[in-house]
């Protein structure tokens, strides 16, 4: 496993920060948008858009790229605030989310916006498309590997399942999911609407190998990613225990922040809460 220096965790940390504060921006100035699990996530996805995967913005289409699918795509404020600042496309055009016949659409759409490897929106089938992506690799002969976040109330659905058996029967160690377990869903805690149990037994039950970690602590991330890399001849499931509207006092844990927007007041606070509670270092 790589040792990550001081330095690069706190780069990421900061950048994480940012991307937090632009995805915010980006709801409350659509007047919509997802902000609990965007919030819950900005570690993750920062981890993997400046750090982990082998991209290159100046060919988002370069056929031996890593993927990375966002299954839970209702974050997609997230994902183009890291797209934007990584250089797939100018960061104004963060300003058109949502716009009629503009490249950023409510849900990501691969058709659409450099650097989004799935059309998602529709829960639960990401993890089928990412291991069919892991067969075609090796159908062409090409060596990449594949990222797929998922929500854990998408594990709720009995598709993703079916995608993982399709995963674990042809062995896709090129395969990692991650799943932002932040405890809650639209109508409340995840346990009291569809009780999951132990996600980790879930995922082993399935022939994973599985990493448990604090998914808002940048180095554990960085060091579950390296272990994933490590492991052959099985996929891995990264359970991320994350807080559902992570740095934002009235936000956090609470259902009602899934995909509602703040107002003024709401958002002058939560700006202010970010900045408090992450400093730049």
């Amino acid at each position: 496993m790589t040792y990550h220096p001081e330095r690069l965790v706190r780069e990421l940390d900061e950048i994480a920060q940012e991307l937090r504060l632009d995805a915010l921006g980006m709801i409350y100035r659509r007047k919509a948008g997802h902000p609990g699990g965007s919030l819950s996530a900005s570690e993750i996805i920062t981890a993997l858009i400046f750090h982990q995967l082998r991209i290159d913005p100046k060919r988002p289409d370069w056929e031996e790229r890593d993927r990375f699918i966002l299954s839970k795509g209702h974050a997609c404020s997230l994902l183009y605030a890291a797209l934007a600042r990584r250089g797939f496309f100018p960061r104004e055009e963060l300003q058109t989310w949502g716009h009629i016949g503009g490249r950023l659409q409510g849900h990501p759409d691969r058709l659409k916006t450099p650097g989004v490897d799935m059309t998602t929106g529709m829960e639960g089938h990401g993890i089928a498309v990412g291991a069919g992506l892991c067969l075609a690799a090796r159908i062409k002969n090409l060596s990449y590997d594949v990222y797929v976040l998922v929500g854990d109330g998408e594990c709720q659905c009995g598709v993703l399942w079916e995608g993982a058996m399709i995963a674990s029967k042809y062995r896709l160690s090129e395969l990692t999911v991650i799943v932002d377990h932040n405890h809650v869903q639209l109508d409340g805690p995840v346990h009291e609407i569809l009780p999951l149990d132990s996600l980790v037994d879930k995922w082993k039950a399935f022939n994973f190998a599985t990493i448990e970690i604090d998914g808002n602590n940048m180095r554990e991330v960085l060091d579950a990613l390296d272990m994933a890399k490590e492991i052959r001849n099985k996929p891995t499931a990264i359970i991320a225990h994350t807080t559902k509207g992570r740095g934002v006092s009235f936000m956090e844990n609470k259902a009602a922040w899934h995909g509602r927007p703040p107002n003024d007041e709401e958002f002058a606070q939560a700006v202010s809460e970010l900045r408090r509670r992450f400093p730049k270092q």
